[in-house]
């Protein structure tokens, strides 16, 4: 399969997994077209053309010839200077591994990641907060995730990749979308009575009860097991965490309990003052279920994977 042709399938499973829908993902490409047209030519050189065609700036070609032929991947949560260093290692004892997949961001997709961050303004609105509301508390958290990003050296590991001439990508809310849509569609389904239901439905999702046996699985951090859950909204895609204005007017939308990734404490704490109920289904667990859920697809296209950096590796098809 070309290296490519590998990175649209990712971008396209991403758009359908898309809390928005296919088709308002659609009319984003097309809103960004038309912005493009009104540049002036001069000013046109710096635009990045692969936002007309993806609408994930945190996914992306990082290095590698796009008409490579791939056999093997190597995915991990996270591939930075050292797990490239290990694919070359691997290399040279005789592992094929023709590219490299990450799950978080690097290069041009990191410094970049703030953009996505405006999905998340129609995650609250299908959770019932009026889209005004959405984008007004959301503004200023984006514009702070962009600063934090600008002092980051974010193109080491792609410097690194290019030396020893190994292809990177890296796919991000692609994956988060489907891990979302998964879970979501899970809770809804179910419609757990209490948050420690909330937990046990989590627990039966294999890569979540792996990561239990090692500490690092699901926990309540805001309520108790025996509280009601109420209306359950998974907040696991759109860059990173959104703005702790967000809970007051979650729950008057009528949500009860979040299921995330990962929380900051000054975010639990404006959860705790609205009483939400929050679970941490635990974040390492969280993206290998995404990743998961792409690379199934790649490996049903004849391509070998290898796992590495914190990536539990579960097959949800059979040959």
């Amino acid at each position: 399969m070309l290296f490519e042709k590998i990175y649209r399938l990712l971008v396209k499973m991403g758009m359908e997994a898309d809390p928005r829908g296919f088709q308002e993902v659609q009319k984003v490409l097309e809103r960004r077209k038309e912005e493009f047209e009104e540049i002036k030519e001069k000013n046109r050189e710096d635009y990045d053309t692969e936002k007309l065609v993806n609408p994930y700036d945190d996914t992306r070609i990082l290095y590698g010839d796009k008409d490579l032929e791939i056999e093997s991947v190597m995915a991990g949560i996270d591939i930075e200077s050292a797990e490239i260093l290990l694919a070359d290692r691997l290399r040279e004892r005789g592992e094929k591994v023709d590219m490299l997949l990450s799950h978080h961001p690097e290069g041009k997709a990191l410094a970049s990641l703030y953009e996505v961050m405006h999905l998340q303004e129609d995650v609250l609105s299908r959770a019932g907060v009026p889209i005004n509301v959405a984008e007004g508390i959301l503004a200023g958290r984006i514009s702070e995730v962009q600063r934090g990003l600008l002092p980051i050296n974010h193109n080491r590991a792609v410097d690194t990749a290019r030396l020893l001439n190994i292809p990177f990508m890296c796919a991000h809310t692609p994956a988060d979308n489907l891990v979302a849509n998964f879970l979501q569609k899970k809770m809804e389904k179910e419609n757990p009575r209490t948050v420690g239901r909330v937990v046990e439905l989590l627990k039966e999702i294999p890569e979540f009860k792996a990561a239990a046996k090692i500490n690092a699985g699901p926990k309540i951090i805001v309520g108790s097991d025996k509280r009601r859950a109420g209306k359950v909204l998974v907040d696991m895609t759109g860059g990173t965490s959104g703005s702790k204005e967000a809970y007051a007017k979650l729950v008057q939308a009528g949500v009860g309990t979040v299921v995330a990734m990962h929380m900051s404490d000054s975010h639990r704490k404006e959860a705790e003052k609205n009483h939400i109920n929050v679970v941490i289904a635990g974040h390492m667990a969280s993206d290998s279920l995404g990743m998961n859920l792409l690379l199934d697809k790649l490996e049903k296209e004849g391509i070998d994977i290898l796992t590495c950096s914190g990536l539990i590796r579960v097959r949800r098809w059979k040959e």
